[in-house]
């Protein structure tokens, strides 16, 4: 049963409005006519819309085109959006009108109706603001939600992802500088290669991270640009020649990272190309995490028949049928979670080309994407970095088992008995189940000390200290 209802009015006349809601006519039209998900906004592209609208007021104060009382009225409201605050008055869908008008028109009537509210005035006045006059004075849609997507995604790009890389790199590393004397067998295409550390292994997953977090701040930089001031079709009609430069001012000294004028309008209202490049850094980041889980829970496989190199922590149980089965269940999560942030990004580049004309319009999508990716890509980094690899043990015995059970150790007789012959003593080893070091010794091919030296595996992790190195995969 419906509550009491308030009767407001926009530009296509009277509609009744839950007499609680801060929102107006225009979000309850969108209300009626997108009940399509129930997946609303992103509450942190909200919170990014209403920092573009407190900088858009401070902008106008600055050029006297707002009075001080308005632009303050405006900003405070704004900043209790920006801290998460009024979230329950921004139900509009996901799938809306492809500009965002609607989340663009729900925030102006939130900040309006809110003004009223601690001013005294009865909800849905206009009194002290006018959602458009005011709120939006100088601003579209067209240019308005653009901008709050860069703005947003930097954010959240920075302040939630950049973090959770830096502590999984920061936990790898860890397990680099833990793991620097285990010596363990090396593999190519899934097969036998010569002995590497596994502190080696963990420290080229360490930099994979580090370049992921490189690619976030790449990310940052391809958001830059903001198309606030180009208004309804990039020309700037009804905008202050000056306004667009000091919003982007306000938002950089308010956010700390650095924004400027779109360099052309034109682009930056009729193209997406900025989010689909973002979307493309997340898809290469998601593969990286991909590699390095899917390594992880590889070497933690077993415990008795698989390589069981590492032990991975034991965080429940893995099977409603096995009795003290345990799974590698973090693995799985960020495996699944990649699958899923690089279908969200392809989402986006399939939006990017929807740009018809002089406006995108697919931004709410877009917004909606990257901000899931995002979000979805920093828990489960964070997890994964507090519940698997803080955890992981290596298993040494193992690790030298597997070792010197390895016929590639034979790379390293190339530089003393040449290609040819080291192919045949691997092969009569394989064959015959003897060792390398029997074969060669029987062939009288080195002397036992010259072997011993060579075939010594933690000198072949250390170019140059040891055996002689020797090329191919």
């Amino acid at each position: 049963m419906l509550g009491a209802m308030r009767t407001e009015r926009d530009s296509m006349g009277e509609m009744q409005v839950p007499d609680e809601a801060l929102f107006g006519a225009s979000t309850q039209r969108a209300v009626l006519n997108f009940p399509v998900s129930g997946f609303q906004m992103p509450s942190a592209f909200v919170r990014g819309l209403a920092r573009v609208k407190s900088a858009c007021a401070q902008a106008n104060e600055q050029l006297g085109r707002l009075t001080p009382e308005k632009s303050a009225a405006i900003q405070r409201v704004a900043e209790e959006i920006a801290e998460g605050k009024l979230s329950d008055q921004f139900p509009v869908d996901v799938f809306q009108t492809g500009s965002g008008t609607s989340t663009n028109m729900n925030m102006n009537e939130v900040i309006a109706n809110r003004a009223s509210q601690l001013a005294g005035y009865p909800i849905g006045s206009r009194k002290p603001l006018h959602p458009n006059d005011d709120v939006n004075l100088g601003q579209s849609s067209n240019d308005i939600i653009p901008t709050a997507l860069h703005v947003s995604v930097s954010l959240a790009l920075n302040d939630q992802l950049r973090p959770a890389l830096e502590r999984l790199q920061r936990a790898l590393t860890s397990k680099s500088d833990e793991f620097a004397t285990i010596v363990k067998i090396g593999r190519t295409h899934l097969m036998d290669a010569t002995p590497m550390t596994l502190g080696q292994e963990f420290s080229g997953y360490a930099a994979q991270v580090g370049k992921a977090v490189v690619r976030t701040d790449k990310a940052i930089i391809a958001l830059q640009e903001l198309a606030v001031g180009g208004t309804a079709v990039g020309t700037g009609i009804n905008c202050h020649p000056e306004f667009p430069a000091r919003v982007c001012q306000n938002l950089s000294e308010g956010t700390g990272l650095l924004f400027r004028e779109a360099d052309n309008h034109f682009e930056a209202q009729g193209g997406r190309d900025d989010a689909v490049e973002v979307a493309g850094y997340l898809t290469a980041i998601a593969a990286s995490l991909s590699k390095i889980a899917n390594d992880i829970r590889l070497m933690g496989s077993g415990p008795r028949s698989g390589l069981q190199e590492i032990r991975l922590p034991a965080t429940q149980p893995g099977s409603s049928i096995m009795p003290g089965k345990v799974n590698p269940v973090m693995s799985e999560m960020l495996v699944q979670t990649c699958i899923y942030v690089q279908g969200l990004s392809g989402m986006v580049a399939v939006c990017g080309r929807d740009g018809h004309f002089e406006l995108n319009v697919t931004i709410p999508l877009i917004a909606y994407a990257l901000h899931e990716a995002i979000r979805c890509l920093t828990n489960a980094c964070r997890l994964f970095a507090e519940r698997c690899v803080d955890g992981i043990e290596a298993d040494q015995a193992r690790c030298r088992e597997l070792v010197e059970r390895s016929l590639m150790l034979v790379t390293a007789l190339n530089p003393y008995v040449g290609y040819d012959a080291a192919a045949i003593v691997a092969k009569e080893a394989y064959a015959s189940g003897r060792t390398l070091r029997e074969i060669v010794l029987e062939k009288h091919l080195m002397d036992a000390a010259a072997l011993d030296k060579a075939l010594e595996p933690l000198s072949m992790t250390r170019p140059g200290e040891g055996a002689l190195g020797a090329g191919g995969g």
